[in-house]
């Protein structure tokens, strides 16, 4: 056998063993220390997860008339304001559920609404007033909808998983509120507002 290939065998190990401490390095660099109030269990997790789209709703129900208002499609802006009525009806519906939980209803400020709502704003700033401004705004509705949508599902898995069937129940009904949103926004947006906007000068 060859010097080199002796020698390339005698390497292997070691960069093999060199690669599995390499892995385990950036492993341990990529662990998260939990926060002093991090959740210790499902329930936990689950009260806190309804802390944070407690918050989110009530934002969401600050940030609705300004949508309404920069719009100019009437289908949209009655959608929007539809919406917020219903929304105001999911937040009294969050502190049913913390009633059934035996928790008090708190916010806990949602990072992802406040990112969705500022990325609204931006939407309206950087359009101008007609159809294409409408279509920027049934886009940033749409993305805050299937934000709803993955958070009250993941919700209503929980309080299953909880058994918390009452409050999985209330959810489950948000959930599909939330879906239904979501449908009229692309009703009207496929029906009128896209082509408009398309066709706009």
């Amino acid at each position: 056998m060859k010097n080199s290939e002796k020698q390339g065998q005698t390497n292997a190990p070691q960069a093999k063993a060199s690669e599995t401490k390499a892995i385990k390095n950036n492993n341990k660099i990529n662990i998260v220390e939990p926060s002093s109030d991090a959740a210790t269990d499902l329930k936990e997790l689950f009260v806190d997860s309804l802390k944070d789209i407690y918050w989110a709703e009530n934002a969401l129900v600050g940030a609705l008339p300004k949508m309404a208002a920069n719009a100019t499609s009437p289908g949209l802006a009655g959608a929007i304001l539809e919406h917020l009525d219903i929304t105001k009806l999911q937040v009294k519906r969050l502190e049913q559920i913390f009633d059934l939980i035996g928790e008090k209803a708190e916010g806990k400020k949602c990072e992802a609404m406040a990112g969705l709502l500022k990325e609204g704003d931006s939407i309206i700033l950087e359009t101008t007033p007609g159809p294409v401004r409408d279509a920027g705004i049934i886009a940033g509705s749409q993305k805050i909808e299937h934000y709803e949508i993955a958070t009250y599902g993941t919700l209503v898995a929980f309080a299953k998983t909880l058994g918390e069937n009452d409050a999985a129940k209330l959810l489950t009904q948000t959930l599909a509120e939330e879906k239904e949103a979501d449908c009229v926004l692309n009703d009207v947006a496929l029906n009128t507002v896209n082509t408009t906007a398309a066709e706009y000068e």
